[in-house]
């Protein structure tokens, strides 16, 4: 029996793949491959021919045409360096090599546990705090002090221009022509003192008793001004006297402690003397004619204040009183009943009140 044909010739094939156009066709140079031949024996299956068997070949081959044009098709949309995973033919189970974990490695730094940057950096903050604090607290303290101390240089500066003030203020200033008192008088009367003399400026050597110029001795006599007023009745007259002395702040407090603890301002032999202008009211205004008086020694100037009051008709005084015990309720002494007191101790404090605001004016015009 003669043998089989091996497969369709060459040009079957062609007619076959050309009859079906979308079959894919083989690559250049790859021979399709060849049908084994039948062993002797054997028959075909019923109703096969030669022809079917070739059919059945001929789609196998195709098949696998069409796995490897889509196989070239999908690598030639693959990214450049891109990995093929698809398992080609042949192959086994593919290989998973399972590595550790790539959280960091030898070439770069290990991550620190957290309590190693925790504490240090809460030092740091405890730190600032600290400095913090400090530089607040340095701050209100020199701030303090500074206050403190332009407090201090402006004290000065008032206790220094108020020792200058008897050679740099005019006599209108210190001594006005006119006070007004306000309720200055008995049972609040006002009161109205015109000045009717003014001394020229001296030394303390005749102005005071030698008591009494001993007693100020310590704070030092630079200069005594003094001016002399009568009531609107010209009834009564008051001299009123500044004396600047040479002393410190200090010294000047310590004087007047001593005459305040020692009641040296309500002694009748350290009442300050009148100035008795001739011509005047007060022509007849003498030692023996002083009722009341009044004397303070300012705690924030090297000045001494004092007034002391009398009856313009020269009448003489044998009992006088400070200004103090006769403007008290129910006192019955001639100057308590004239009102005196009240005449030396208001001329006073008006005096002493416009030096005050001289000073004033005088520091912060230098300031």
């Amino acid at each position: 029996m003669p043998a089989p044909p091996l497969g369709p010739a060459p040009a079957a094939r062609t007619a076959a793949t050309e009859a079906d156009p979308t079959a894919p066709k083989s690559p250049t140079g790859v021979p399709p491959r060849p049908f084994p031949a039948p062993r002797s024996g054997d028959s075909p299956a019923s109703g096969a021919t030669p022809e079917g068997r070739n059919s059945g070949t001929t789609a196998a081959g195709t098949g696998a045409v069409r796995a490897f044009a889509a196989r070239r098709t999908a690598a030639a949309r693959r990214a450049v360096g891109a990995v093929d995973l698809t398992p080609g033919p042949d192959t086994g189970r593919p290989f998973v090599f399972l590595a550790r974990p790539a959280l960091y490695d030898d070439t770069t730094t290990r991550l620190r546990p957290v309590g190693a940057w925790v504490r240090p950096r809460a030092a740091a903050a405890a730190a600032c705090v600290v400095l913090g604090l400090g530089l607040i607290g340095g701050a209100a303290t020199g701030s303090w002090l500074t206050g403190e101390s332009d407090a201090a240089g402006s004290s000065r500066n008032a206790y220094v221009e108020a020792g200058e003030l008897w050679h740099s203020v005019p006599v209108d200033e210190l001594f006005p022509r006119s006070i007004k008192g306000e309720g200055a008088g008995p049972g609040g009367a006002d009161r109205t003192w015109n000045r009717v003399a003014v001394a020229p400026d001296s030394t303390c050597k005749d102005a005071f008793d030698p008591l009494l110029r001993k007693a100020l001795a310590p704070a030092g006599c630079l200069r005594l001004l003094r001016a002399t007023y009568t009531d609107a009745t010209r009834s009564h007259v008051t001299t009123v006297g500044l004396l600047f002395t040479k002393a410190d702040a200090e010294a000047m407090r310590a004087l007047r402690t001593r005459f305040t603890e020692e009641g040296l301002d309500a002694r009748p032999d350290l009442m300050p003397r009148p100035y008795a202008a001739e011509g005047t009211v007060a022509g007849d205004f003498g030692d023996l004619q002083r009722a009341t008086w009044t004397l303070s020694v300012l705690p924030d100037a090297p000045v001494i204040a004092y007034a002391v009051s009398g009856f313009a008709d020269g009448r003489a005084v044998t009992d006088p009183e400070p200004a103090a015990e006769a403007m008290k309720a129910g006192a019955t002494s001639a100057p308590a009943q004239a009102g005196l007191g009240n005449d030396a101790k208001g001329i006073a404090d008006r005096v002493e009140r416009g030096l005050r605001k001289t000073v004033t004016a005088a520091t912060e015009k230098s300031s």
